[in-house]
Parts: C-alpha cells; structure tokens; sequence
C-alpha cells in the first residue's frame, strides 16, 4: 500500500559521523545545532561547517534538528565528501516527532536561500510520497529527478529528540 499520509511515515532519518554516537547518548538524545553551541557541547565530527552553520542561522533553521524522509540525502553526501563525515550513520526517528507542535516542512535543503519553511500541517501536498514510498523506475529520469528532489526536503523539529525515539542508537 502506498503512503499517502504523514500519519503513515514510518520513519524519519537524521545523518551524522558514528564518532558522534557516545556524545549522542550522553546528551540523552539530539539537539538543535545552536543548543549544543549554547551549551558549550563539543561535536566530535559536525556534519556542516561553517558557511552551512552561518546559513542556518541566517535562515532561522539553527534551533532545529534537521531530518530526512529517507536514508539518503544531498547533504550528507557533501560532508562525506569533504571528510567531516568519516562513517555515516542514518539515525532512524521515531515519526511520531511529526506531531509536536512547531515541527515544520522545507520542500529543499532548509539553508538554501529562498527556502521557506512552513508549519508541517500543510506540508502534505509538497511530498512525493508516491516517489519515496513507492515502487517506482528511478531509471526514469523524470522520476530520478523527482526522487532526488524529494531527498532534498527537510522536516524541522525545534525540540530535543529524546533517545526513546531513536531506534537505531
């Protein structure tokens, strides 16, 4: 059956460097980036760097844990890449974290200019569920294009992530 929902998401992803699992759990879960800055926490490998970090900030998505709709996303390529992520893991989030109040919706990457978040109750109609929870020829590349669009999209969540809703730690 097709997801057609945000009630059906079965889960949502956050990437980060295995390196920062310990500091993860000691923290007792995830936290918005300007939190840890905040709170003095050390990072033993961040996934963005400064220019993302300033872009953030200025594009007001800084006191938010950034989460994915699937086990694959742009960003984390990039910070692979540029060897701030060694070992990457994909945590998986518990969906559930959709339904706090203030969780919000960018249809890109959240930094990018331009990029509006909006409240996740009207997000529904800008997700290709049928793309990322469908069986579809990805080899297609009106369909690739779709796909690689929607692994850019962001689900915002102001709030700690408390280890609970992390099933994979």
């Amino acid at each position: 059956m097709a997801i057609t929902s945000l009630g059906q998401i079965p889960f949502l992803y956050h990437f980060t460097d295995r390196r920062n699992l310990e500091s993860i759990r000691q923290l007792g879960g995830l936290h918005p980036y300007s939190m840890l800055v905040e709170n003095g926490s050390t990072i033993p490998a961040p996934g963005g760097n400064d220019w993302s970090h300033d872009a953030d900030a200025i594009n007001g998505v800084d006191r938010d844990v950034h989460l994915c709709f699937r086990n694959n996303h742009p960003m984390e390529h990039i910070a692979r890449k540029e060897g701030r992520i060694i070992d990457t893991i994909f945590l998986q989030i518990n969906a559930s974290v959709l339904q706090w109040p203030g969780v919000r919706f960018a249809g890109d990457v959240a930094n990018k200019a331009g990029v509006t978040p909006v409240p996740i109750a009207d997000a529904e109609p800008m997700i290709d569920f049928e793309v990322l929870y469908t069986r579809t020829d990805w080899r297609d590349p009106t369909i690739l294009a779709r796909l690689q669009q929607a692994e850019k999209c962001e689900v915002l969540v102001p709030h700690i992530i408390p280890l609970a809703l992390i099933r994979n730690i």
